[in-house]
C-alpha cells in the first residue's frame, strides 16, 4: 500500500515537477548570462511593468490633458491650452470669497475638503490611539474586541455608505430609535451640519480599525521593562504616557497621520453613497469636484479635472514630506 501510495503521489506531482523544469532551464541560462544580480530584473520586471501601465502612463497622461481644452476624449481632440486650466481653478477676484471666484465650486470643495480633514484626522487619530491603548491592556475577550474594531475596514466603501444612509435616513434605523424613545425624528442627511457630521462620523467608524492596528503594533513593540521600572518608582500614568508611551510611539503616531491625511484628502467613496455631496454642495469634496468635472456634468471638461488633480496630488506632497519632516525633527530632539 506504501508503494502504491508513493506511485500515486509522483504521479499526481509529475506534471508540476516537468513545468518547474521547464521554467528553471531559462531562468539558468539567464543566470550564467548576467549573473545573481540579473536575477532580480527578472523577479522585478512584471512588477514593474504592471507599475508603469497603471501608474506612469495614466500619470503622464494627466499631465497632458491638464495642458490640452475642450470635452473630447482622445488626446489628438484636444487643442493645447497651456496653463490656462490651471489659471481657471485659480482665478479669483477675493479669496475670500469663493462666489468671486471662477471656479467657484472648486473652492467650495476645496474649503469642504480643508475643515473635513482637520476634524476627521484629528478625530480619526484620538479615537484610535484611545482604542489601541483600550484594547493592549489585559482585558478579557481582547482577540474579539480586536476582531470587531477591524471589521469595518474589511467592508466596501460603497456597503459603508449604504449601511449608514439606511440608518441615517428619514425612514431609517435612527429615526425608528428616537420615535420609539418619544423623541422627534431628524432629517440627518437632508441638514448641512448633520449631514457634514455624519461624513465625519461614518468615515471614522470605517476606517479607524486599520489605524488603531498599527498603533496597537507600536503599544506591544515598546518593552514592557520600562513600564515595571516606572511601576516601582510609583510613576503616574499620565506621565508613563507622556514620557514612555508617546516618545515611543511617535513613528507609528507619524505613519497614522500621513496615511490618515492622505485618506481625508482623497475621501470619496462612502461619502458619495451616503450624501452625493449634498445637501446643496455642503459635503462636496475635491475628489468628488474631479470626477463631475471630468465624467459626470453636462459640460465636462477632462482637463480641467486632471489639474485639479494635479493641484490635489501637489498639496498633499508637501503636506506629507511637511509631516514627516516634523515628526523626525520631534524625534531628534527627543534623542538628543
Amino acid at each position: 500500500m506504501a508503494g502504491l501510495g508513493d506511485l500515486l503521489g509522483r504521479a499526481v506531482l509529475w506534471p508540476f515537477v516537468l513545468l518547474a523544469r521547464l521554467i528553471d532551464l531559462p531562468l539558468r541560462v539567464w543566470q550564467r548570462w548576467t549573473g545573481i544580480g540579473g536575477m532580480a530584473a527578472v523577479f522585478l520586471a512584471p512588477t514593474l511593468l504592471i507599475f508603469g501601465v497603471f501608474v506612469l502612463v495614466p500619470l503622464g497622461l494627466n499631465f497632458a490633458y491638464a495642458m490640452t481644452g475642450g470635452t473630447g476624449i482622445l488626446l489628438g481632440e484636444r487643442p493645447f491650452v497651456g496653463f490656462e486650466q490651471y489659471g481657471r481653478l485659480l482665478e479669483c477676484e477675493d479669496y475670500t470669497r469663493r462666489l468671486t471666484c471662477r471656479e467657484d465650486q472648486f473652492w467650495t470643495a476645496v474649503g469642504n475638503t480643508g475643515v473635513f480633514v482637520i476634524f476627521q484626522v484629528t478625530l480619526m487619530v484620538a479615537v484610535s490611539l484611545i482604542t489601541a491603548l483600550i484594547l493592549n491592556r489585559n482585558i478579557r475577550g481582547r482577540g474579539f474586541f480586536r476582531a470587531v474594531f477591524f471589521f469595518p475596514v474589511l467592508l466596501s466603501p460603497v456597503v459603508v455608505g449604504l449601511i449608514w444612509r439606511w440608518i441615517l435616513q428619514r425612514q431609517g434605523l435612527l429615526n425608528l430609535i428616537m420615535v420609539n424613545l418619544g423623541l422627534d425624528p431628524q432629517v440627518w442627511l437632508n441638514d448641512r451640519f448633520y449631514a457634514f457630521a455624519a461624513t465625519i462620523g461614518v468615515s471614522t467608524w470605517a476606517h479607524m480599525g486599520f489605524y488603531t492596528l498599527i498603533l496597537l503594533a507600536g503599544l506591544q513593540a515598546i518593552p514592557r521593562d520600562l513600564y515595571e521600572a516606572a511601576e516601582m518608582d510609583a510613576t503616574p500614568p499620565t506621565r508613563v504616557f507622556r514620557r514612555i508611551t508617546l516618545p515611543l510611539l511617535a513613528p507609528n503616531l507619524a505613519v497614522v497621520l500621513v496615511l490618515a491625511l492622505i485618506r481625508g484628502v482623497q475621501i470619496f467613496d462612502e461619502v458619495y453613497v451616503l450624501t452625493g455631496g449634498g445637501p446643496g454642495t455642503s459635503t462636496l469634496f475635491l475628489t468628488q469636484y474631479i470626477y463631475e468635472a471630468g465624467f459626470a456634468s453636462i459640460l465636462r471638461n477632462p482637463g480641467l479635472a486632471a489639474a485639479a488633480s494635479i493641484l490635489m496630488g501637489a498639496v498633499l506632497v508637501v503636506l506629507t514630506l511637511l509631516q514627516l519632516w516634523l515628526s523626525r525633527r520631534a524625534e531628534g530632539g527627543r534623542v538628543r
